[in-house]
């Protein structure tokens, strides 16, 4: 059983490593659309819209009201923002600092 730990972290080092190494949006998207389905990529991409959302101080019923989704995905970002290791913080400052945040 350790080994397929092993293996497991192995796999998401090397999928960490592959995204380091994407150089343009273009790469990104065609990465991606491999890798993922619109759904999943999309949900991606709403998390990251909701903790934008939070951190700038909009309730549920904001969030729930423009993004047209339920309660659950906004918890779990909450959550996230709450006891998570940061990323979504660093990246949202890293968009607001170059000009990329809408």
């Amino acid at each position: 059983m350790r080994r397929n730990n092993v293996r497991s972290e192995e796999e998401i080092h090397q999928l960490f490593e592959a995204i380091l190494s994407l150089q343009t949006k273009e790469e990104c998207y065609d990465f991606f659309s491999d890798l993922c389905t619109v759904n999943e990529v999309k949900t991606m991409a709403l998390r990251l819209e909701v903790a934008r959302q939070l951190l700038e101080g909009a309730t549920y019923l904001d969030i729930i009201e423009e993004t047209q989704k339920g309660s659950a995905i906004i918890f779990r970002v909450k959550n996230c923002l709450k006891h998570g290791r940061g990323g979504f913080r660093t990246i949202l400052e890293r968009l607001n600092r170059h000009g990329k945040q809408r």
